[in-house]
């Protein structure tokens, strides 16, 4: 026989319940707030120095891309490519804007992160860890583990390329 204390009780600990795992769902969305898609990095040679990781990311808030780690590369660097004057350029980035809820394509003609002085080779199918550091408009940092496929020069999926092919002799 229950009495009323022991249902009060437990409405007590079911409401208790619910609140606790609400604010795990919070405390998860709060930790998902930039979304990585198709990781992968270039497969390189044997004594190749350096690699490139592209994907695509996605913020759900206005934040930028502070700056990339991976085991595989003493050095990693973000990097832009761009054409001027019928040659294309590479530099370095201090950052790369996130607007709220817009895919930003990190691809090879792009906005892209270098892998430099490799500590071994890239073979394709390697798992590469890469560790991406995002900063949102209050300045609150998100750390994000992300897995990249090595995949093959060759193996890369053209369709999704910008590139003319009309001007080619």
């Amino acid at each position: 026989m229950t009495t009323p204390q022991a249902k009060i009780r437990f409405a007590q600990r079911c409401k208790q319940l619910a609140l606790g795992l609400s604010l795990v769902g919070l405390a998860w969305q709060v930790s998902a707030q930039t979304q990585v898609d198709d990781a992968w990095v270039r497969a390189t040679v044997a004594g190749q120095p350096s690699s490139g990781a592209f994907m695509t990311l996605t913020a759900s808030s206005d934040s930028k891309l502070l700056s990339v780690q991976s085991p595989v590369a003493k050095a990693v660097q973000i990097h832009e490519s761009s054409m001027k004057d019928d040659v294309m350029k590479m530099q370095q980035v201090e950052s790369v804007a996130l607007p709220a809820g817009k895919a930003v394509s990190f691809d090879p003609h792009g906005y892209h992160i270098m892998l430099m002085d490799l500590t071994a080779q890239i073979k394709e199918g390697d798992q590469v860890p890469l560790t991406l550091t995002v900063e949102d408009a209050k300045g609150e940092k998100e750390i994000i583990q992300v897995q990249a496929i090595a995949k093959a020069l060759g193996t890369m999926d053209h369709n999704k390329m910008m590139h003319d092919h009309s001007k080619m002799n």
